[in-house]
């Protein structure tokens, strides 16, 4: 049996659960992946794909760890009750992380 080194675009798209043009616009930008152009054909080394995911997954374990090593853990976006004037509707409120 053959076995795929390589996904197009769409197929990663499709593994990711993502549209293909998030992509594009991540190779535009210098995002994502490490790609190969063979003439007008974007591919996807499978070896590629799974070092991108082993990295996004340590940036959200050393994110958490970080977190904890502060002790507390982080607050939800919040309307901010000292900017509320007390003007009903017309009133914008304002959100703030901390």
């Amino acid at each position: 049996m053959l076995q795929r080194h390589c996904l197009n675009q769409k197929e990663l798209a499709r593994r990711w659960g993502i549209s293909h043009r998030t992509l594009e616009r991540w190779r535009y930008n210098g995002q994502g992946p490490a790609f190969l152009k063979l003439g007008g054909r974007v591919l996807y080394r499978l070896a590629d794909i799974e070092a991108f995911e082993q990295s996004q997954l340590q940036r959200a374990l050393k994110i958490s760890e970080a977190v904890a090593r502060v002790g507390h853990t982080p607050r939800r976006l919040t309307a901010d009750p000292a900017r509320d004037t007390g003007h009903g509707a017309t009133h914008q409120r304002t959100a703030r992380l901390c």
